[in-house]
């Protein structure tokens, strides 16, 4: 029986990077202890600043800078798999960053780096709270998927999680379970999160993995939390509601299998 287990960091960032690279270390540390063999940071578990243009001071050059390097040494250091959450990325124009999450193997090497390509502009009613990630954030437009010891991982950031059709591409991709690392509002993730962190999983038979941003930031704004493992029937395995922590669940590649094998809905789409 193939059984791996996975684990997802909550954590509430802020805006001192080695402090966060410090906490993070110390999460990791613990999920690996706890048996992981793939670890999951949140989205801007390096950085969360007073504002969005906080991100320029901290852009790194792709392949190296602090919170690359410590993503590389941490998985080498550990022998585990570790998807970064995101790290702000230096663009040719210098005017936006990409929003990345890399993929490390077990001795440090980035095997996959997917920039988030939906971006969070909107305006939430009722709390006074705009989000322009457009003006700081450049999109990515290539979907990413990467084989591991664990099986086909799909990538995905935070509010990639409303567009089905990307996971849909991620599926016919043959992405097993989906990496969901995430920052989510408190009004939108207590509305949403959870039934559409299900659905992914539901409508395309795999694993959901989805860390997150849980607590209150220097920006006077409070992220949700609730970070989750759900599996491919929708059963949410492992969750954690609010603080910094860890989660832990198994990955059965069995019983994906088997759930696929059984209930074959993706082979029944009509449309493409």
């Amino acid at each position: 029986m193939s059984i791996n287990r996975i684990a997802a960091i909550q954590m509430a960032s802020g805006p001192n990077v080695q402090a966060n690279l410090d906490h993070a270390g110390r999460l990791v540390g613990s999920a690996v202890e706890s048996g992981a063999t793939l670890v999951v940071l949140p989205e801007n578990f390096g950085l969360i600043g007073k504002d969005e243009g906080v991100k320029f001071d901290h852009a790194e050059s792709d392949g190296g800078g602090p919170m690359q390097d410590f993503l590389s040494a941490t998985a080498a250091r550990h022998g585990v798999w570790i998807a970064g959450g995101t790290v702000p990325i230096v663009t040719p124009s210098g005017d936006r960053v990409r929003q990345s999450l890399g993929l490390y193997d077990e001795h440090g090497h980035r095997v996959a780096r997917y920039d988030k390509i939906h971006l969070f502009d909107v305006q939430l009613e009722g709390r006074g709270e705009t989000y322009r990630e457009s003006s700081t954030i450049e999109p990515g437009d290539e979907p990413v998927v990467a084989d591991t010891p664990l099986g086909r991982i799909g990538l995905s950031i935070c509010y990639d999680l409303r567009f089905p059709e990307l996971y849909r591409r991620l599926g016919e991709l043959g992405a097993e379970i989906l990496l969901v690392p995430s920052a989510f509002t408190k009004q939108t993730g207590r509305a949403h999160w959870e039934v559409l962190l299900r659905a992914r999983a539901v409508e395309n038979l795999a694993y959901v993995v989805a860390p997150a941003q849980g607590g209150y930031h220097v920006n006077g704004r409070e992220t949700w939390g609730h970070s989750m493992v759900v599996d491919p029937w929708g059963t949410v395995l492992a969750e954690r509601a609010q603080g910094a922590g860890i989660i832990t669940a198994d990955i059965d590649s069995q019983m994906l299998v088997r759930t696929r094998t059984n209930f074959p809905a993706i082979q029944h789409r009509r449309i493409a």
